[in-house]
C-alpha cells in the first residue's frame, strides 16, 4: 500500500478536479522526493498556497530543486507557474474571488484570510520596491505643467484615485477611464505633460495604444503595472508592482492595494519635494472643505 491510498479521498467527499486529480494520478510516476511533495499538496493544498518554493520544500522534507522538478514532472516550467495553475484548480466552485479563500471556508474565516493576503502581498510589493525607480516617478510629477491619469476596467478607479490625489499638487490633472477619450487626449499632449497610467497585467491593448499616442505627443509616461509586459516597456519611468494574483481567475484585490499605496506614496513625496508652496496649498485647500463638516459635540 503506498502512501496515496492513505490519504485517498475521504468517502463522500465530491472528486476531485483539475490539477490536484492530475497530481493524484501522476504520483506513481514520480521520485520517491517527488512524491513526497504531491502527497504535501494532496493533504494541505490551501497551506501551500501561501509557501515560497523555499518554504515547502522545508514542509515535504525536500530540496528547492526538488520541487522545482516536481514542478516541471507535472508539466510547468517552473514552480511559480505551477503555482498559479495549482490557485486556479483550487478555486473551482468560487473561482473570481479570491486567492486564500476556498468552497470549504466558513464565512467567519473570510475576514483574517482576506487581511492577511492583503498584509502579505503589501508587505512583498514594500520589499520589491525600487527606490530609484520611485525617486524618478516623484521628480517627474513635480516637474510636470499637466498630468493626466489613465486606467481601464478596474484600473479606472486607481486612476480615479491618482487624480483625486494629484490635483492637490496645484497642477492641472485630470483623468480618463474611456479608451476614446484617452487616445484623443493623449494625442494633443506636449513635452510638458505627464501621463500616469495604471494597469495590472501591462497587457491591455486600448491602454497601450494610448499611452504610445501620448508618447508621440512629446509627453512622459510613468506606468505602474506588472513587470515585463508591453506597456512597462513603454514607459519613461515603471514602477512594477508584482503582486502574486492571476487576473484571469481572480477579481484584482491585492494588487489594487499595492497600487493604491503607491498613490498615496507619491502624493506625499510630491508634496514634500515642492516645498512650502505645496504645503500650503493642501492646508487651503483642507480649509476649504472645513465647513462642511458637522462639529463634534464633547460629551
Amino acid at each position: 500500500m503506498n502512501a496515496f491510498s492513505v490519504i485517498g479521498n475521504p468517502q463522500g467527499s465530491p472528486p476531485e478536479k483539475g490539477l490536484l486529480a492530475r497530481i493524484r494520478t501522476a504520483s506513481t510516476a514520480l521520485s520517491r522526493a517527488e512524491r513526497q511533495v504531491a502527497e504535501f499538496l494532496l493533504q494541505k493544498p490551501h497551506d501551500a498556497l501561501d509557501m515560497s518554493i523555499r518554504v515547502l520544500a522545508q514542509a515535504c522534507n525536500v530540496s528547492e530543486p526538488t520541487v522545482a522538478r516536481f514542478s516541471q514532472s507535472m508539466g510547468f516550467d517552473g514552480f511559480r507557474t505551477f503555482k498559479m495553475a495549482f490557485a486556479k484548480s483550487l478555486a473551482t466552485g468560487i473561482p473570481f474571488l479570491h486567492l486564500d479563500v476556498n468552497q470549504a471556508d466558513h464565512v467567519r474565516d473570510v475576514l483574517p484570510k482576506v487581511f492577511d493576503r492583503t498584509i502579505v502581498a503589501l508587505m512583498e510589493a514594500r520589499n520589491s520596491a525600487n527606490p530609484a525607480s520611485f525617486e524618478a516617478a516623484v521628480h517627474l510629477l513635480a516637474r510636470a505643467r499637466r498630468i493626466e491619469c489613465y486606467g481601464l476596467g478596474y484600473s479606472g478607479a486607481l486612476a480615479t484615485d491618482a487624480q483625486l490625489k494629484f490635483f492637490r499638487f496645484g497642477i492641472p490633472t485630470t483623468v480618463f477611464c474611456d479608451a476614446h477619450l484617452q487616445a484623443q487626449s493623449a494625442s494633443l499632449l506636449n513635452s510638458d505633460s505627464v501621463v500616469v497610467a495604471f494597469s495590472r497585467t501591462g497587457r491591455t491593448l486600448d491602454l497601450i495604444r494610448s499611452v504610445q499616442l501620448a508618447k508621440n505627443a512629446g509627453a512622459k509616461v510613468l506606468v505602474l503595472c506588472a513587470s515585463g509586459g508591453p506597456l512597462a516597456n513603454l514607459a519613461d519611468v515603471h514602477l512594477s508592482v508584482d503582486v502574486e494574483e492571476d487576473p484571469d481567475i481572480y477579481t484584482p484585490m491585492t494588487s489594487r492595494l499595492a497600487h493604491l499605496t503607491y498613490i498615496d506614496a507619491l502624493a506625499v513625496a510630491v508634496t514634500l519635494l515642492r516645498g512650502p508652496a505645496a504645503i500650503d496649498m493642501l492646508e487651503r485647500a483642507k480649509a476649504s472643505i472645513t465647513e462642511k463638516r458637522l462639529e463634534s459635540k464633547a460629551e
